[in-house]
């Protein structure tokens, strides 16, 4: 009797990729150890690093050392270009430093290049939690203590200064108001913003509760 053929094997069914619960990609692609001067910077970076704060972030990679990533994206060629990272990638071109590859095309990279830092500034401060905190830290850095004892004169001094255009696209006489500055402090203020009060065509101005200015 002729034996019934065997039956072909089913192909394994693809599972589907599982699609995160809130919606969000992921777009790291993965951590990897990079030669600082082997990576390219970024043609449309638009910050720039004075040298107190390349002095500080010298002083915490000193004293902690790397404890948070670069971020770049992988050019066609196999090049990465950097997003975020530029002052800690031109201190020392043979440093090795930890890059996170991202998953960006250009308009992608451009735009998470250009809210990194003002998504960051938009926090508020919990001052008693900051004051707890800056008592407890410790350094040997000249630059990180200047930019300790900087936030914890902010701190004491109560309600932050805020600094905003009178306008939503300046005028050709550029005038802004410190919002909420008592009158006792404005010359306490005007003296640390001297380099604007002493521009031709830029008003100062404090405005009090009741609308009453003061140049």
């Amino acid at each position: 009797m002729a034996k019934n053929p065997p039956k072909p094997k089913a192909k394994p069914k693809m599972k589907p990729k599982p699609k995160p619960a809130t919606g969000i990609r992921d777009r790291i692609k993965e951590l990897r150890r990079v030669r600082a001067g082997d990576l390219a910077a970024n043609p449309k970076n638009w910050r720039t690093h004075p040298p107190e704060q390349v002095q500080a972030i010298q002083g915490v990679l000193k004293e902690i050392g790397y404890a948070d990533a670069l971020l770049a994206r992988e050019l066609p060629g196999g090049a990465l270009e950097l997003i975020d990272g530029h002052a800690r990638q031109a201190l020392d071109p043979e440093q090795i430093v930890p890059v996170l590859v991202l998953d960006l095309d250009q308009d992608e990279a451009a735009k998470l290049m250009t809210v990194l830092d003002p998504l960051a500034a938009m926090a508020t401060v919990n001052e008693a939690a900051l004051e707890s905190l800056l008592a407890e830290i410790e350094t040997d850095s000249a630059a990180l203590q200047a930019m300790f004892d900087e936030l914890a004169k902010k701190s004491s001094a109560g309600e932050p200064i805020e600094l905003k255009p009178l306008e939503t696209q300046p005028p050709p006489k550029m005038a802004w108001v410190l919002v909420g500055l008592p009158v006792v402090r404005f010359s306490e203020i005007a003296e640390r913003v001297e380099s604007l009060a002493g521009v031709e065509g830029i008003i100062l101005e404090t405005t009090q509760n009741d609308g009453q200015k003061n140049r």
